[in-house]
């Protein structure tokens, strides 16, 4: 197996123009840097359809070498470019200069780019370049309507010109309101017959409004689609941040905590310059060292080949340090992907990991891929067996999750893709170090439903004390704003980019529940997690919203539960609606208060697509009491993942429990491994009880006091009280805490 490895290896890079020279181990950090750089050179390349740079190029040699060529075709489509490469204001200047040339006959098309132009020009000169905590939050009210009004303006006479044409364009309906949105004269100065109405309406009164405070903080790094994990890399207590982003050529970020509500982006000193890309990363502790290190996913949604990417295995050396050990660890591969998760799938104490790869099976460019199984040999090393453990599905694979949805002590997983299938598996529990799954989907009654699907993930959202199943619908014919329209207006939408729960019957099979948990709702989720911002016991869902089309301005979505019985949509009422594509979702205690904050990657496919990351500030909207918990593994994984917590307690009079598994939430970002739990107004807890992955052993501690930052080891009958420093989070944004700001400088 690592023979063939090596081969595929020196192949790539042959393929690359560059010669490997084998070196010691312990230069496979640079080596794969070096194949970084190499990909990175090859897919600049005209054929790549996110790279609009070499397209331009040509264009212009194209139009320079031929004059007579230029004409209203060729400027349209350098206008579109010129968007994708974020040059807002020559695309503009280009659609003006088609519009001025244009007659009556090619109006539709040039319009509808000249407008989304214009939109972007109005975001780049505000929502950007003069970000505030309200930029680009829907509905777009104080200090987030524009103060350059130019580019709004503009798309409003496109978007009138357009509607004459087409009044049931619901795209471009959409988007006037935006725009009138983003001037400050929604609904007022809507044409009526133009008006969506309600769009800044909220029949939710009891949630305060979260705030951005990510550029008070640093933490507003400009970028791509990408993942992000929140969880403590050195091991002092306090949560730190790694974010990535999808192209080869975007850096990842290391932000270290200072512990006194600042952090530092620290990414050169833990040599993490260099390792680029990674449309998703997740946390792991692969050697049982008891430090967390990073998995760098990479590839996705590149078809012709472009996709043919590494991903990464960086160690944490302890020392604050990351290196990369992909090659030496068995891990190389080069496979199009976005999901994986690392669980105990044959039960003898280590961390194996479950990837999903994007096979182009339409695509005689791409080389066809398989899931794969990689499991542990306890000596820094993996071994893929997918094929022998009836694991290798070829698919367009979006997301994958595991979990024990059965209760027979094996973790199983569900596989989530854009080819029509899901596939649950359900781990057969063999003795020994062997693995076997069984497709079990039809059986299960999840077969159904959707077409296509991404954002996956197990969890327990009615404390019944088994996994239920969430998984999005991401099929679509049109830019997201024409859905948006027609659910805004009441118009009929057949299952398009809902999200779908599936709640676990405790009998092997599942029941489509979207209906009545009131989640029958336009969301189209690329990312997503999920957390308990009110410390209700009962876990709520973030999702970050779009795809690659510019128009697909819509509003990222937020649903609490109700007493695990229903959602509700809570999007306008927090302020968390942001309008830029979402991506990776974080939901975590950074400042040690018993609270969760929600930290979003954003930004697009395109360069020009970019966008800031955001960290939104729990206002806690009650005074609920909470628990938070690090389990540390002996006979278990060290990171304790897939662990079993159950906590009993008496609420307001009622005795209940809720459960929740070590994991790091959802598919598509990752919150810390310390589980952050609620429990209403409990004042104590009667029992906690861990079943612990792999051996499955129960262990149980009585009458615990809550609001406590509790650090338990398997076997250990006494826990240890955590004594962490609450943080102060200052938002030199608001005029009030400008004082203090300056302090602080």
């Amino acid at each position: 197996m690592k023979l063939k490895i090596i081969i595929l290896a020196l192949a790539v890079f042959a393929a690359l123009g560059f010669t490997l020279i084998v070196k010691k181990r312990s230069n496979s950090h640079n080596q794969m840097i070096a194949i970084l750089q190499g990909i990175n050179r090859k897919n600049t390349n005209i054929e790549n359809p996110f790279n609009a740079e070499p397209k331009i190029a040509y264009l212009d040699s194209f139009i320079k070498a031929t004059p007579a060529a230029e004409d209203r075709e060729l400027l349209s489509t350098k206008g579109a470019l010129l968007l994708e490469a974020g040059k807002e204001q020559e695309a503009v200047k280009q659609y003006e200069k088609v519009m001025n040339q244009m007659d009556f006959m090619t109006t539709d098309e040039v319009l509808d780019n000249a407008g989304i132009a214009y939109m972007r020009l109005g975001e780049r000169s505000n929502c950007m370049l003069n970000h505030t905590g309200s930029s680009c939050i829907f509905p777009i009210k104080d200090d987030g309507v524009h103060i350059i009004k130019t580019g709004s303006t503009k798309a409003i006479e496109t978007y009138k010109t357009l509607l004459k044409i087409n009044p049931n364009d619901l795209e471009s309906r959409w988007l006037i309101n935006i725009a009138y949105m983003t001037l400050g004269q929604y609904p007022q100065n809507v044409p009526a017959d133009l008006l969506i109405p309600g769009l800044n309406e909220t029949n939710v009164t009891d949630v305060k409004p979260f705030k951005d405070i990510a550029k008070s903080l640093g933490l507003n790094t400009n970028g791509r689609a990408g993942g992000v994990i929140v969880d403590d890399f050195n091991n002092d207590g306090y949560l730190d941040i790694v974010t990535s982003a999808w192209d080869l050529s975007d850096p990842m970020h290391y932000f270290e905590n200072n512990r006194n509500g600042t952090f530092s982006d620290v990414t050169e000193r833990a040599n993490l310059t260099g390792i680029t890309g990674g449309l998703n990363i997740q946390q792991t502790d692969y050697n049982n060292d008891g430090n967390i290190d990073i998995f760098v996913l990479r590839g996705a949604w590149l078809d012709k080949g472009f996709g043919d990417q590494p991903s990464s295995l960086l160690r944490n050396n302890g020392d604050g340090t990351f290196t990369d050990v992909t090659n030496e660890s068995g891990l190389m591969f080069f496979h199009p992907t976005q999901a994986a998760t690392w669980a105990d799938f044959n039960n003898d104490g280590w961390l194996d990991v479950f990837i999903g790869t994007e096979s182009h099976n339409y695509d005689i460019n791409s080389r066809p891929s398989d899931c794969m199984l990689y499991i542990n040999n306890h000596d820094g090393t993996f071994t893929n067996v997918a094929k022998a453990a009836h694991a290798d599905i070829s698919a367009f694979v979006k997301g994958v999750t595991s979990a024990d949805y059965n209760n027979d002590g094996w973790m199983d997983v569900f596989i989530s893709t854009m080819d029509g299938k899901k596939h649950l598996l359900k781990n057969k529990g063999k003795k020994g170090s062997s693995v076997d799954f069984e497709d079990v989907t039809e059986r299960a009654g999840i077969a159904g439903n959707t077409e296509r699907t991404f954002t996956t993930w197990f969890y327990d959202y009615n404390n019944d004390g088994w996994q239920d199943i969430i998984v999005c619908d991401y099929k679509f014919e049109h830019a997201l704003s024409y859905y948006a329209a027609a659910e805004a207006l009441g118009k009929p939408i057949p299952d398009a980019g809902n999200v779908f729960l599936y709640r676990n019957d405790h009998n092997g099979k599942f029941t489509n529940v979207t209906k009545e948990a009131g989640l029958d709702k336009v969301v189209y989720s690329m990312g997503a997690n999920f957390g308990d911002i009110d410390n209700d016991g009962y876990l709520d869902m973030y999702f970050g919203t779009g795809n690659p089309d510019f128009r697909s301005l819509v509003p990222n979505k937020f649903f609490r539960n109700i007493g695990g019985k229903k959602f509700e949509d809570i999007t306008t009422a927090s302020r968390m609606g942001n309008l830029q594509k979402g991506h990776g979702i974080a939901f975590a205690d950074l400042r040690n208060v018993g609270k969760q904050d929600i930290f979003a990657e954003m930004g697009g496919a395109y360069i020009g697509d970019s966008y800031t990351s955001s960290l939104y500030l729990n206002p806690n909207n009650n005074n609920n009491n909470w628990i938070s918990l690090k389990l540390e593994g002996v006979k278990a994984n060290k990171a304790a993942i897939g662990s079993h917590i159950k906590l009993t307690f008496t609420d307001n009079g009622v005795q209940r429990s809720v459960y929740k598994d070590v994991n790091s939430g959802g598919s598509f970002g990752a919150s810390p491994l310390k589980q952050e739990i609620g429990i209403g107004k409990a004042t104590v807890i009667d029992e906690i009880e861990i079943k612990w992955a792999g051996s499955n052993v129960i262990q149980r501690f009585k009458n615990v006091l809550p609001n406590q930052f509790l650090q338990i080891t398997e076997g250990d009958n006494k826990y240890k009280i955590n004594k962490l420093a609450k943080l102060t989070f200052i938002d030199k944004q608001d005029p009030l805490c400008m004082p203090m700001a300056a302090k602080l400088k």
